[in-house]
């Protein structure tokens, strides 16, 4: 009897709603470390706090920029291979990123967030979705 195939690494997957508040931001940020721990990713790895920096950017520009009152926003991180891909995904279409962020002003209090997703992540990109659109990015995993 013939036996599929099975990927050599296996697909780790989760995928949460929070609330469009800065409390449902912090909230990605504890539960990204927590699944990134039990995957073998330990706290305070660089992994994991480089994973930890996107989430928190790519949650507060959702929350900040994407809300919707009533809507919540949606965290979603996979592991397969040597990528870790972390997805935002918010419910408000029209306030897309730009493809390549601006070096804000020196002086400035924001406009950072996307600059550190792009030095931390191998890519990065937005999507459209149905309702709202997902901004993902993609860090190399050694070793997994």
């Amino acid at each position: 009897m013939p036996t599929e195939a099975q990927p050599a690494t296996p697909l780790r997957e989760f995928t949460q709603r929070l609330s469009s508040t800065p409390r449902g931001a912090r909230l990605a940020r504890r539960l990204t470390r927590y699944h990134l721990d039990g995957w073998g990713i330990p706290y305070d790895s660089e992994l994991s706090d480089s994973v930890e920096a996107i989430v928190a950017e790519l949650a507060a520009n959702a929350v900040t920029h994407g809300r919707v009152p009533g809507r919540d926003f949606e965290l979603r991180l996979t592991c397969h291979a040597h990528t870790l891909r972390v997805e935002v995904s918010d419910t408000l279409a029209e306030r897309r990123p730009p493809q390549e962020p601006e070096r804000p002003a020196p002086e400035g209090e924001s406009g950072r967030g996307l600059v550190i997703v792009a030095a931390l992540a191998k890519e990065w990109g937005v999507v459209g979705r149905e309702v709202g659109k997902t901004v993902w990015a993609e860090v190399t995993a050694p070793g997994r």
